[in-house]
């Protein structure tokens, strides 16, 4: 019997080998979908407070600088080309049926760099005109 064990000694060894690298990509993938899903909720916020922001004061700047503050946590910072605002103005009378669209597509870089260099993000929110 003592045979036996000595010679399946480096058998536990072999097979550990075989299963670290798929547990490593398990751990790194667990951890890329979690920020994934932490930046997808941020895009989404601060889109809904960009829309509110230009179907309230019919401003795009005011619009602009409101999905930056709500997505300030985000590095790299999300910038105004990465922001879209369909139509450009809301009417100023008779708009209660148009409706403001914000569109954010963020570039988010991955945090180890294992799966790729980056993964473009959206967050839309919809309002209707003049609140």
């Amino acid at each position: 019997m003592r045979e036996r064990i000595d010679d399946e000694r480096g058998a536990t060894a072999v097979e550990f080998a075989f299963i670290v690298p798929l547990l490593i990509v398990l751990v790194l993938g667990i951890a890329e979908f979690g920020h994934a899903f932490q930046v997808q909720g941020t895009l989404s916020a601060a889109a809904r407070e960009g829309v509110r922001a230009m179907a309230l004061q019919n401003d795009q700047g005011a619009a602009i600088a409101a999905v930056q503050d709500a997505a300030s946590s985000l590095d790299p910072a999300v910038t105004a080309a990465h922001i879209t605002i369909t139509p450009d103005v809301c009417p100023t009378t008779g708009g209660g049926t148009t409706n403001v669209r914000l569109t954010i597509d963020y570039p988010m870089p991955y945090l180890t760099g294992f799966f790729g260099s980056s993964l473009t993000l959206n967050g839309t929110g919809v309002m209707r005109c003049n609140g």
